[in-house]
């Protein structure tokens, strides 16, 4: 039946290789764990209507011989009544009814073979469905570990490329184009400061000069 072989399909299935072919790991595991149980649900639902259909085939091969032996007493009767025609009846009764009890024995036979393999398939479909949910939370959780891994790795990176080769270099370019700026103020107001004192002691010499001839002229007039 189709269902069993969807079931039979599913059991077969490689949930590693599902998952490799997954662009969401996480959420091909999720999908994966519902149609199981989906799957899960339907078995149980074919077991419940065979075991429901296999006690009707009881039931109703129950009737036929209870049938078959009340034609064969009302057959005997018959005969004790020397009412041949009336058992012939009867025991054509009989033999359509053990026809029919044959008929539902060899049904029940089949239907109760075919619960047991629904209940066979419904076994391994749990236990294979308790095996996918633990090796799931496995997955994820490696999954995410990855994950994680993978951006601490791309942070690191990150601040390698970005912070050390370029943040960093351009602060030390800044630095030091500042202090060259400073440097160079520096030594401009210090050249301006030897030229203003520079320029006093000449004027103190010109004026000691002046002093001097204006002395000598007045002692010589």
């Amino acid at each position: 039946m189709a269902l069993l072989e969807r079931v039979g399909t599913l059991l077969r299935a490689n949930l590693n290789d599902l998952i490799d072919k997954a662009e969401d790991p996480e959420k091909m595991i999720k999908q994966v764990i519902l149609d199981m149980q989906n799957q899960l649900l339907q078995v149980k639902t074919q077991v419940a209507i065979a075991i429901a259909d296999q006690h009707v085939l009881e039931k109703n091969r129950k009737e036929n011989a209870d049938k078959h032996a009340e034609w064969m007493r009302k057959a005997d009767l018959s005969v004790g009544k020397g009412k041949d025609d009336l058992a012939r009846a009867a025991l054509e009764r009989a033999l359509s009814c053990q026809r029919m009890m044959e008929s539902f024995v060899q049904q029940l036979a089949d239907q109760k073979a075919q619960v047991e393999n629904l209940k066979t398939v419904l076994r391994k479909l749990e236990q294979k469905l308790a095996e996918a949910q633990s090796r799931a939370d496995v997955l994820v959780s490696q999954h995410r570990r990855s994950r994680a891994l993978a951006r601490a790795g791309d942070a690191e990176l990150a601040m390698r490329t970005n912070s050390e080769g370029t943040t960093f270099d351009r602060l030390e370019h800044k630095v030091a184009r500042a202090e060259a700026v400073s440097q160079a103020k520096a030594e401009m107001l210090a050249d301006n400061v030897d030229d203003q004192l520079t320029a006093l002691e000449r004027d103190e010499q010109v004026e000691k000069l002046l002093a001097e001839i204006k002395a000598r002229r007045e002692a010589g007039g």
